[in-house]
């Protein structure tokens, strides 16, 4: 297994540098201007520069603040909303509507009111970060707590269980799969809130150094900052998957 993995990892590495190979040499073959679309090469300095000169940490740090409050209280907000409407019909019927609707609305056409509520800075990308990813956490909490084994629910009514011990002890552990997958979704899509946040609602940041680059147009520099967005997209995604194998480990141990 553990073979496998390591040739799918090699095999993945080995595609990405051929596909950057390609790219370098199709923009040179091609003479296409670096303001088009920069060489691999170049993205490559610019981040460099970007990185050991200091100009890009204070962005880094910023973005990843706002990436780690909002998917905070986004997370802890669809959780406890989840679990609420998962035991509470009700409850569910009553806020499900307005909960709908607050996630087709473009979150990006309500920047400019979070502006003028929040102010601009960092608060408003919080919150348009937190609004973003508790949906996904919220979805899969309730989906999850509600497909536990009809079987397996009425053993714990005839012995007596309380609501509280069925939710703790049946269900949580049941739905628990589902419910990390939503926290995998809510990872993703938490990056996507903070950086599109910044676009307009703050001067610093990932997001709002993008914007910075088209208006010097700093292409090159605009690549390594998608390139920045990757890897801490894909580093949390990780960590996400990690946190993920061990909170499931004492349910997936064979005795």
């Amino acid at each position: 297994m553990k073979l496998t993995r390591t040739r799918m990892r090699v095999g993945s590495f080995a595609l990405l540098l051929i596909l950057l190979t390609l790219w370098e040499l199709a923009v040179h073959a091609a003479g296409i201007s670096a303001l088009v679309l920069p060489a691999p090469s170049a993205v490559a300095h610019s981040l460099w520069m970007g990185l050991s000169t200091g100009y890009l940490w204070p962005h880094i740090l910023a973005t990843s603040l706002e990436l780690l409050l909002g998917l905070s209280v986004g997370c802890a907000i669809g959780f406890a909303s989840g679990l609420a409407m998962a035991e509470s019909k009700l409850l569910q019927g009553l806020l499900k509507p307005y909960i709908i609707v607050s996630q087709v609305i473009p979150k990006l056409a309500l920047m400019p009111l979070f502006i003028v509520w929040f102010g601009f800075g960092m608060t408003s990308t919080v919150v348009i970060t937190a609004l973003i990813c508790f949906f996904p956490l919220m979805e899969n909490t309730v989906t999850s707590l509600q497909q536990v084994d009809p079987q397996r629910l009425e053993l714990f009514r005839m012995l007596g269980a309380t609501r509280r011990q069925t939710l703790l002890r049946l269900k949580l552990p049941a739905g628990l799969p589902g419910i990390l997958a939503g926290l995998r979704v809510a990872v993703v899509l938490a990056l996507v809130g903070a950086v599109v946040g910044e676009f307009i609602g703050a001067s610093k940041g990932l997001g709002a150094l993008i914007i910075a680059s088209q208006g010097m147009m700093d292409t090159p520099l605009m690549f390594a900052v998608l390139v920045v967005i990757a890897v801490l997209g894909l580093a949390l995604y990780q960590v996400t998957l990690s946190f993920e194998k061990w909170l499931l480990k004492p349910y997936t141990q064979t005795p």
